[in-house]
């Protein structure tokens, strides 16, 4: 018979709280080191560029000529999306600024006393957020990291501010993954499986699958424990006047407050809800009629469509809503400045086949059952240069599709792969943390060493996923 040896209680509890006390002391010198070398989002988005260009002449043997045509090209083919992810972000903003969604905010913020359980609510907001619509859920949770911040004292903003954006980290994998999305809608011009087998790649075989959701549920479950063991001490805290956020925020609602008391014929009428009725009714009358004539499909129009018109039926009025979405404006100011560089870079990685050649690398490694995890491990690279999940897709799907498809994967994985890396590299790479520091007024060295944490756990959860179930 034969016996198993247990641990003393005591010696499991030391070896627990020695992991933990490593895990904070990990996470304050990326902290710190963040604090001391990491630029601003817009230096470094020209050091990418000049790495981009370096990459180029010297690994694919293109000219200076074409280098530069390619990246003069990519500064202005960039601009339809970037307005479309421009208008993800608005709406997204003014959705979660209307008064029944301030409402549930307001009630989530009085539920957690201290700070763990805090940036605890704030993530899985944000994360479930982000895995419905990932413009809602980047700032939904910045936003319920100001009301929280304006009534408890004994909290570090910058980590409650991290916690929301490390929910981000599942945003490719859910609802409105720009990835999923293309290569489920039928003659996309992004749909590169259809393109090369004849099929549509459905979220049933992306985003609802054991691959996709498994490694969501386990950052849901994970990041919640890691984010009391990363929270700083009360003598590492950075704390925020909570007076100073409610005088923030008061700010846009006092101007609203004060044009709203004006009483003439043209502010009754902009107030009147029978204009949003008629819009409303006419955009139930087109999804009714687009469902009938081709069936359900989603697509980022339709994301985007969806939010406009759910926000202005929650705001009632269109001249509230009218102001929600100029106040949700101001989020995208940090982020259109670098659309162009990063299309720069896009046009670059793109055109001189740079891009091509990093998957390539790595996916030559690939075998059938490895080929997700290898696509995965080189999508995290190109992210830091092409961190947009439909850019991305678009300069690294013709070559990752028929790489699957000649080593016998499913195709999808290659989707399915692609888009783990973007929301992995993500967490640091700081272009989408912009329109969150934006709304909590911070800096990105201020949540970036949280953040490198969240993307060690991201790979592990991601790249182990692919391995156990991407085969």
């Amino acid at each position: 018979m034969s016996t198993t040896a247990v641990q003393p209680p005591g010696i499991a509890q030391r070896r627990a709280s020695r992991a933990a006390s490593l895990l904070h002391s990990v996470a304050q010198a990326c902290v710190r080191g963040a604090e001391y070398y990491l630029p601003d989002p817009f230096l470094l988005a020209i050091v990418l560029t000049v790495v981009a260009c370096g990459g180029a002449l010297t690994v694919t043997g293109s000219g200076a000529g074409e280098v530069l045509d390619a990246w003069y090209g990519g500064l202005w083919a960039v601009m339809p999306f970037a307005f479309q992810m421009a208008l993800v972000l608005c709406s997204g903003v003014a959705l979660a600024r209307a008064p029944v969604i301030k409402r549930v905010m307001r009630a989530l913020a009085r539920l957690p006393r201290r700070q763990s359980g805090a940036a605890i609510t704030i993530f899985l907001t944000a994360a479930i957020g982000c895995w419905i619509n990932w413009g809602f859920g980047l700032v939904i949770g910045a936003l319920l990291a100001r009301e929280i911040a304006q009534r408890q004292r004994h909290v570090d903003f910058s980590f409650l501010v991290a916690a929301a954006y490390m929910g981000f980290m599942v945003w490719a994998s859910g609802l409105s993954s720009s990835i999923a999305l293309a290569t489920a809608t039928q003659s996309s011009p992004l749909n590169f499986i259809e393109h090369l087998t004849g099929h549509v790649a459905g979220f049933s075989q992306t985003v609802f699958t054991p691959v996709n959701l498994a490694p969501v549920l386990v950052l849901l479950t994970v990041m919640p424990a890691a984010l009391v063991f990363m929270a700083p001490a009360e003598q590492e805290m950075k704390r925020v006047d909570p007076e100073i956020l409610a005088h923030q925020d008061n700010e846009d609602e006092a101007d609203w407050n004060a044009y709203a008391q004006r009483n003439t014929f043209a502010t009754r009428l902009e107030n009147s809800r029978i204009s949003t009725g008629l819009l409303t009714l006419l955009g139930a009358a087109f999804t009714w009629h687009a469902v009938a004539t081709r069936g359900f499909s989603i697509d980022i129009d339709g994301f985007i469509f969806a939010a406009l018109f759910l926000g202005l039926v929650l705001h009632g009025t269109p001249i509230r809503y009218a102001h929600a979405f100029y106040t949700a404006a101001r989020t995208v100011g940090p982020i259109l400045l670098q659309f162009p560089i990063y299309g720069g870079m896009m046009g670059i990685m793109a055109h001189t086949g740079l891009a091509s050649l990093i998957a390539q690398s790595f996916v030559s490694l690939a075998t059938t059952r490895t080929f997700g995890f290898w696509t995965f491990i080189s999508s995290c690279i190109v992210s830091l240069f092409v961190p947009s999940g439909g850019g991305q897709w678009a300069v690294v799907g013709p070559f990752v599709v028929p790489a699957a498809i000649s080593l016998k994967a499913d195709p999808s994985m290659a989707a399915v792969g692609t888009a783990m890396g973007v929301q992995t590299a993500s967490m640091i790479q700081p272009f989408w943390a912009l329109p969150v520091l934006a709304l909590a007024r911070l800096g990105i060295k201020d949540i970036m060493g949280y953040c490198v944490i969240a993307m060690l756990l991201a790979v592990a959860a991601y790249g182990g996923s692919l391995l156990l179930f991407g085969g």
